[in-house]
């Protein structure tokens, strides 16, 4: 059930997901004594563009079997990313490990946009394509706080919200140590030096595209995005909310200014991000007129909610909770656009 709220979230709010396609009850007991999981057993399917992942590789790289290890790499190239195919091996595996690099750090990217944090962020959960999936217990920022954890057992913050790009570069360090047998270092890492630009830039885009405006290129995003980050940090202004208020930018001022957050908006701390707001013209596609947007408040995913859903479904099997939060949700994502055709 978590996991069918996650990932219906992270779509509305434009994030590249793995998608649900079935929820299957099995009617048994689930006995897990190494965490506070609910007890009643189920099978999610999933639908995603590939399920090879990183650890997919590093099993073979410890096996050092290196012909199945290219089999892999060829195979994950024909499937996922057919543009990156070269004739030559070594060739072969950099493209093959600069389109991961870009995959993951745009995923990464609208991670941070969304303000959602992965509960565990091993190589087992990272794959090829960065479409997100397996999130453990995710939890979405009440307020931005860079040391928000997901994990009830993450207590020295290893998987925090502000430690995900460098976890998630973590990780595609590992997938380039698998490719040694068929690349040298040195061309390895340089190209793994394409994620940290591609992170920022991907961040940039990611926050002007939740906040339903026209990109101004990716200098003066970065600084927009930026002053953002800095206003939601010091006021503590709930971090959807602020999303909400002023999706379209300037010309949804009126709506912000009837916000309940309206006073933390007037403060010293968006003065920043409201002067560098004014030169930004909303998105064509914006749609400034949806009824969602008539509203006071957006639609959010916190934790307390989570619980609010499965309680009814624990104690007497009622999904009607769960049946209405994915209709806001759906709402939400047709006032954004991103919902599925």
């Amino acid at each position: 059930m978590r996991e069918v709220l996650a990932t219906a979230m992270l779509e509305a709010l434009g994030v590249t997901t793995s998608k649900t396609f079935s929820l299957i009850e099995t009617g048994e007991d689930l006995v897990r004594g190494d965490e506070p999981s609910p007890t009643r057993s189920a099978v999610l399917v999933r639908l995603s563009h590939t399920h090879i992942r990183i650890g997919s590789f590093q099993r073979l790289a410890y096996l050092q079997d290196v012909p199945n290890l290219t089999r892999l790499l060829d195979h994950s190239i024909a499937v996922a990313m057919p543009h990156a195919w070269r004739d030559d091996p070594a060739e072969r595996a950099c493209a093959f490990l600069h389109q991961v690099c870009l995959n993951v750090a745009r995923m990464g990217a609208q991670w941070m946009a969304a303000g959602f944090v992965h509960g565990v962020l091993n190589t087992d959960n990272i794959n090829i394509t960065g479409e997100s999936f397996d999130y453990g217990p995710w939890r979405f920022l009440p307020t931005f706080n860079p040391d928000f954890t997901a994990a009830y057992f993450d207590h020295s913050g290893l998987y925090a919200y502000g430690r995900q790009p460098d976890t998630l570069l973590w990780n595609l360090v590992r997938l380039a140590e698998c490719l040694l047998p068929l690349a040298s270092k040195e061309h390895l890492e340089n190209t793994l030096a394409v994620f940290v630009p591609a992170f920022r830039a991907d961040l940039a885009a990611s926050a002007i595209r939740r906040l339903g405006l026209q990109s101004r290129g990716e200098e003066e995003d970065a600084a927009l995005s930026q002053s953002l980050w800095a206003a939601l940090q010091a006021s503590q202004t709930p971090f959807e909310h602020c999303f909400f208020d002023w999706f379209g930018g300037a010309a949804s001022t009126a709506r912000a200014e009837r916000s309940p957050a309206a006073p933390a908006y007037a403060s010293d701390a968006f003065a920043p991000f409201r002067a560098r707001l004014t030169a930004y013209a909303p998105d064509p596609a914006a749609r400034l007129d949806h009824p969602y947007f008539a509203g006071l408040t957006p639609c959010t995913m916190l934790i307390d909610e989570v619980e609010q859903i499965w309680a009814p479904i624990a104690a007497a099997d009622d999904w009607s909770a769960l049946t209405e939060k994915r209709a806001q949700i759906a709402t939400m994502a047709d006032a954004y656009g991103t919902k599925p055709a």
